[in-house]
């Protein structure tokens, strides 16, 4: 076994990877751009060495700079994590060549899966069923377009060295296509190093789904199952579970033995996934292998009890798989969101900044619930414009996937995150809505259920009613506290009304409030002015805690709780919300106050997020329609395009092509 292994890679995979060599004794060693120098796997390992600037292309992308960053610690092996130069050929064979052991699939092996063109071509050959397309090079974006009209619309634009939902778009008409093949191929350019790309059917309603399989040096290649991924966003996966609630178990072995077949035609030895595109129906078509280890595979490792980090890092040294296919067996069910810093109020637009809060649930396995949290972040850090905007994969596992969602609803009302705007609004949504819940899943759904994006959600119903009694209760905990103060009211003890008006925002929940023993209770009040029946919460929150945690009638419930003038910002269950309390005389006069609306800014266009301005697509004086192209910004390795919201005319042009922007930064204005 090794004694020293170097980790290629930043960020959570990096840590994740750093956690298993500890838990086998194995010292380990961090690589970090001048952007990582204070990133927790640097903290975590115990060597690290800088290796260039925060650009990828200049650090963690340089394959010379990590032969010679294992030259100078003693490395003896290197993990690549996923991304960056895990799928790389030349990578293994470079170390190969300077002696040092890859923690992957042999360089055959990820030149013939490797290559999404090439797969798709050793596939057909070895008999799977693919999906109908195009996988010759495609000369321009003409050939692109004659090419999709030939397999008739929708189609896939697809990166051959992509992954992770870069350099890819779908296509619905000619005119898309054209524009969709050349941003594909600028964004595989900037974040694979080739800009190569293939054209295929787009499978309507399809759901993703994915088979892990795991080989060793001496021919052997088993399964552990599948993963359902298809709740993703512009291609890229948002929540992933694992098993799928589609597959039954004849479904589950043909997918598993037609990817080990087609793992043992390359000779595959390591952790990898064959990912096949299936219809609703049940029927499945290869879609790609990837030849390293998934951002998903947390569920795969709760269901199977199996650590795929350990048996790539066992297999990489020479030993035999000790676990055969008859071993493997699936217990429970484990759901995977995905914590991206990005805002999903202004189009799950990039956020960056420093993380002022950070206070993840704590992990933990008790009463047959399990929470994990893979992050590569820690409270104070970063989240850097240069990298992928992961904050972390929050994962639960439990008995049934009804109490896996539970727990992960749970525990994403729990995870406090200030400093920056992320996802986790969203996902709460997602974890409440009843058809996900059902398990009625696709690769469109969330398209098809957010249509207009994700707004913020007004509290409804129970909801609104939890959240105001939550926001009752610390009101009336922060009043008991306010009046313990010394020397305050001449010790005289004064006797609170027990009536309140709380106010979500605008919307008045009226209510009495009172201590009872250890619990605070709660009446509502009807149309007829009566107090309802008493709810009682009990909790241990004080001020200054970012989440409320204690139970409802003795419901568990976790709601984020941020101060804000004269209240408090409430979260739970994808609704984010100003809290007031008011007594009657206060609410009074609240009821009097004017509202206040925003400025309109609809003759800028304002740059949505912190990025590099990649074109300017107008000129001056030119006039534009709705949905024209205005520009092209890239951001965490994305390009995003901004497109008019309305007619109108250029008016002035105050930013250009490589200007780097921060976000509400002026790109240009209209005239009147």
């Amino acid at each position: 076994m090794f004694k020293r292994i170097l980790i290629a890679n930043r960020g959570e995979i990096a840590c994740r990877v750093l956690k298993t060599a500890r838990k086998m004794g194995i010292q380990t060693v961090a690589v970090y751009s001048e952007a990582d120098r204070d990133a927790l796997h640097v903290e975590m390992a115990d060597e690290a060495v800088l290796i260039g600037p925060p650009a990828a292309a200049e650090s963690y992308l340089v394959i010379e700079k990590i032969v010679e960053a294992c030259r100078k610690t003693g490395a003896e092996a290197v993990h690549p994590g996923y991304g960056f130069l895990s799928e790389r050929e030349a990578f293994p064979r470079a170390l190969e060549t300077a002696g040092i052991v890859f923690i992957g699939p042999n360089p055959a092996a990820i030149a013939a899966m490797g290559d999404k063109i090439e797969s798709k071509k050793a596939a057909a050959k070895a008999k799977v069923s693919t999906v109908p397309g195009y996988l010759g090079v495609i000369e321009d974006d003409k050939h692109a377009v004659r090419i999709a009209d030939e397999i008739g619309y929708p189609v896939m634009i697809k990166a051959s060295a992509g992954g992770g939902g870069k350099g890819m778009r779908i296509a619905h008409s000619k005119a898309e296509v054209a524009e969709g093949f050349n941003l594909a191929k600028a964004e595989a350019k900037a974040s694979f190093g080739d800009d190569r790309v293939f054209v295929e059917k787009f499978i309507v309603d399809p759901r993703h789904i994915e088979i892990q399989v795991l080989g060793d040096k001496h021919g052997n290649v088993i399964y552990l199952g599948e993963r359902e991924c298809s709740i993703q966003r512009r291609n890229q996966k948002v929540i992933e579970e694992a098993p799928s609630p589609l597959l039954d178990e004849a479904t589950r072995r043909k997918m598993g033995e037609q990817a080990v077949a087609l793992a043992k035609a390359v000779n595959y030895d390591s952790a990898g996934t064959v990912e096949f595109v299936a219809g609703q129906d049940k029927s499945f078509y290869f879609l790609e292998m990837n030849t390293r280890l998934q951002v998903e595979h947390p569920v795969t490792e709760l269901v199977t009890g199996i650590d795929l980090v350990e048996q790539m890092i066992r297999v990489a040294s020479g030993e035999k798989l000790a676990i055969a296919q008859k071993d493997v067996t699936l217990t429970g069910w484990a759901v995977e969101s995905r914590l991206y810093a990005e805002d999903p109020f202004r189009n799950f637009l990039p956020s960056i900044g420093r993380l002022v809060k950070y206070r993840p649930p704590a992990e933990a396995s008790q009463d047959g619930i399990t929470v994990r949290n893979d992050t590569g972040v820690q409270e104070g850090g970063e989240i850097s414009i240069h990298y992928d905007p992961m904050i972390a994969k929050l994962v639960t596992h439990a008995p049934s996937r009804a109490a896996a969602i539970e727990a992960q609803a749970t525990a994403l009302d729990s995870f406090y995150v200030d400093g920056i705007r992320h996802n986790i609004p969203f996902l709460s949504a997602l974890m409440h809505h009843p058809r996900w819940r059902e398990g009625r899943l696709s690769t469109g759904f969330i398209a098809e259920e957010f249509p207009k994006g994700f707004a913020v959600r007004v509290p409804e119903g129970e909801i609104a009613r939890r959240i105001a009694a939550v926001g009752a209760a610390i009101d009336h905990v922060l009043g008991a506290r306010k009046r313990q103060i010394s020397g305050q009211m001449g010790g005289r003890v004064v006797q609170r009304e027990r009536r309140r008006a709380v106010w979500l925002d605008r919307q008045e929940i009226l209510l009495e409030v009172a201590r009872e023993g250890e619990a605070i209770a709660i009446r509502f009040i009807d149309a007829d002015g009566k107090a309802g029946t008493a709810h009682l919460l009990q909790s241990p929150w004080k001020p200054g805690d970012p989440v409320w945690q204690g139970t409802i009638d003795g419901q568990f419930v976790a709601v984020q709780a941020r101060p804000i003038p004269n209240g408090i910002r409430l979260a739970h269950q994808g609704v984010e919300v100003p809290v007031f309390v008011w007594t009657e005389a206060e609410a009074a006069s609240a009821r009097l106050m004017p509202v206040t609306t925003a400025s309109d800014s609809g003759k800028k266009l304002l740059c949505p997020m912190p990025g590099l301005v990649v074109s300017i697509a107008v000129s001056e004086g030119q006039e534009v329609k709705v949905g024209e192209t205005l520009a092209v910004v890239e951001a965490m390795k994305m390009q995003n395009v901004l497109r008019a919201e309305q007619n109108g005319t250029v008016k002035k042009i105050h930013a250009s092509a490589g200007a780097t922007l921060a976000v509400d930064a002026l790109i240009l204005e209209f005239a009147n």
